[in-house]
């Protein structure tokens, strides 16, 4: 009888000791996995994370936020009134910090102004600030994680090979290189790459899509469109490309195309420009001056030189951000948009990306250089260029070099709804709507090629704007069902390369991210998949936290 008391008892033990380790295993293992360290990575961490949900960010990032906390501070932002929830949050959170005296110590707050990106930079009614210095986004981005207790494990990076196992049409497991190993019900893809989406043999799109493919009018190649002053149209600017001008055996110029461009609505596999946005000030005591970098070329701006020459003289640019700061960005025909030099990039490996991000690094220290002593250079702009500098206390840890380069364009998901020029321009309906974009659809240049008549050309710079604020649906995030039933893509999401360009802006990012974290909540809560989660009944939970998913909301 004794030995059964005991039995007994040590059974009882083992049963307590089973769900005690059970349930520690369950605390200690994350609902939702988002791979990445973007704005909307975070918006979709702290959604879950209100939610009472478990969630993990790993991402090969040290410092989060993406590019809203990597120089670009001067926001494309559209019609303000359609970013609601934890996006709006976002600003207002800026705002509150420039009402504070001690934010202002380079500048005093009077002389700032009030201009923002089509917008005002300041707005009292809505309590919300469109501008702001790097390190102020990074640092509300890391509130954020702290007062949600957000789990980030950082310099993570996805074994983009082997480090994805998919069963029965669901990730179980994402591994880094660093032998990491993380388990989800959910994951989500928060890059700019869709790294994780890719590995997980998610369809997706690099490049730019014929118009006939989608019925669209602005896809595709462009020649002849020029919307902007990012070209050789403006001024009229006739510049031979070649070495010797005028004579073509005497080889073409550094960063000039010798392909044809396509015919006009044709696809191609080309990107939109890259380049850093620098974070630059003029400030007595709080500024880094340009510097040569080793290995500069004056040879690889000689189309610059002949810019110059011709009389075009813009090339230092920006918007004007809090404390005598500038975020820079480019201007004109030849500037920091490092043309054609980036197509590799999406598909390349981590290896190869680096050389092709130093090539971007050299090309920009070495433009700045060129503007601040090249003798083509008017006297007057070079020495006004040379009382500029990085901003000091801006990527201390860096080099005052941004973290991140402006990835506008990459891969983008072919997922249950791609969105086009159609539903943009209000010429489609979306019915399922996760939130609202505004700004034009904004295309950076694709290409620097030689026309016909033998001149220099540049070739993709768009900006088209939409006659109202317009819908994106909820299928840009998700995936078909047939190829991943628990990952969420909130960054490359599924659209059309022009229809990017206008989504691709961080408030939307981040709407997307909380939109994104909703619905992950959600299913998570009701055990079913992403695709089985009720739009009606998404839809309230999105209304109720402040979303803005109709003009209606506003």
């Amino acid at each position: 009888m004794k030995k059964i008391k005991l039995a007994a008892i040590f059974l009882a033990f083992l049963v307590v000791w089973a769900c005690a380790v059970k349930q520690s295993d369950k605390a200690n293992r994350p609902d939702v996995v988002i791979y990445g360290g973007t704005s909307a990575a975070i918006t979709a961490a702290v959604q879950l994370a209100q939610m009472d949900k478990n969630v993990f960010i790993v991402c090969p990032e040290k410092h989060i936020g993406g590019l809203s906390a990597s120089g670009l501070g001067f926001t494309d932002v559209g019609d303000k009134s359609v970013i609601g929830g934890l996006s709006r949050e976002f600003y207002h959170r800026v705002y509150l910090h420039y009402q504070n005296d001690e934010a202002w110590n380079w500048q005093p707050r009077s002389e700032y102004g009030n201009e923002g990106q089509g917008t005002t930079a300041i707005n009292d009614s809505m309590q919300t600030m469109w501008t702001f210095e790097p390190h102020v986004a990074e640092n509300i981005f890391e509130e954020f994680v702290a007062e949600n207790n957000i789990t980030i494990l950082r310099d993570e990076w996805l074994d983009r090979e082997n480090g994805v196992e998919v069963i029965d049409g669901k990730i179980k497991s994402i591994t880094v290189l660093s032998g990491k190993k993380f388990e989800a019900e959910i994951f989500m893809d928060a890059t700019y790459e869709g790294d994780l989406m890719a590995a997980a043999g998610i369809n997706y799109h690099v490049g730019r899509e014929a118009n006939s493919v989608y019925n669209e009018t602005w896809n595709g190649v462009q020649c002849g469109q020029f919307h902007h002053s990012h070209n050789f149209h403006h001024m009229n600017l006739k510049i031979s490309p070649y070495v010797i001008p005028g004579d073509p055996t005497s080889g073409v110029l550094p960063r000039i195309s010798t392909e044809p461009p396509g015919e006009n609505g044709s696809g191609d596999k080309r990107i939109q420009a890259y380049n850093y946005r620098l974070c630059t000030t003029n400030a007595e005591g709080n500024y880094v001056p340009f510097e040569k970098p080793e290995n500069y070329d004056p040879a690889q701006y000689e189309l610059l030189r002949r810019i110059f020459r011709a009389g075009r003289h813009s090339m230092f640019g920006g918007g004007k951000i809090p404390n005598g700061k500038r975020d820079v960005n480019n201007v004109g025909p030849f500037s920091s948009d490092n043309i054609g030099m980036n197509y590799d990039y999406p598909e390349a490996s981590y290896e190869e990306r680096k050389v092709i991000l130093q090539e971007h690094i050299d090309y920009h220290k070495g433009l700045l250089y060129f503007w601040c002593y090249d003798e083509s250079v008017p006297e007057n702009l070079r020495l006004k260029m040379r009382k500029w500098g990085l901003a000091k206390d801006e990527f201390v840890d860096n080099n005052h070099w941004p973290y991140q380069i402006y990835v506008r364009e990459a891969r983008r998901m072919l997922g249950e709804f791609v969105m086009t020029d159609n539903e943009i321009l209000g010429k489609k309906p979306v019915d399922k709507s996760i939130g609202m974009g505004s700004y034009a659809m904004d295309s950076h240049n694709t290409q620097r090629y030689i026309t016909e008549e033998g001149y220099v050309q540049n070739e993709g710079d768009l900006g088209v704007e939409p006659p109202a604020p317009y819908q994106i649906h909820l299928g840009t995030i998700v995936p078909k069902r047939e190829e991943c039933k628990n990952l969420l893509v909130l960054t490359a999401v599924s659209s059309s390369h022009i229809a990017f360009g206008s989504i691709r802006m961080e408030p939307v990012f981040m709407v997307l991210g909380q939109s994104a974290g909703v619905l992950a909540g959600m299913a998570v809560e009701k055990g079913v998949d992403l695709h089985d989660v009720a739009y009606t009944e998404l839809a309230d939970e999105l209304h109720a936290l402040g979303q803005i998913l109709d003009v209606s909301d506003k």
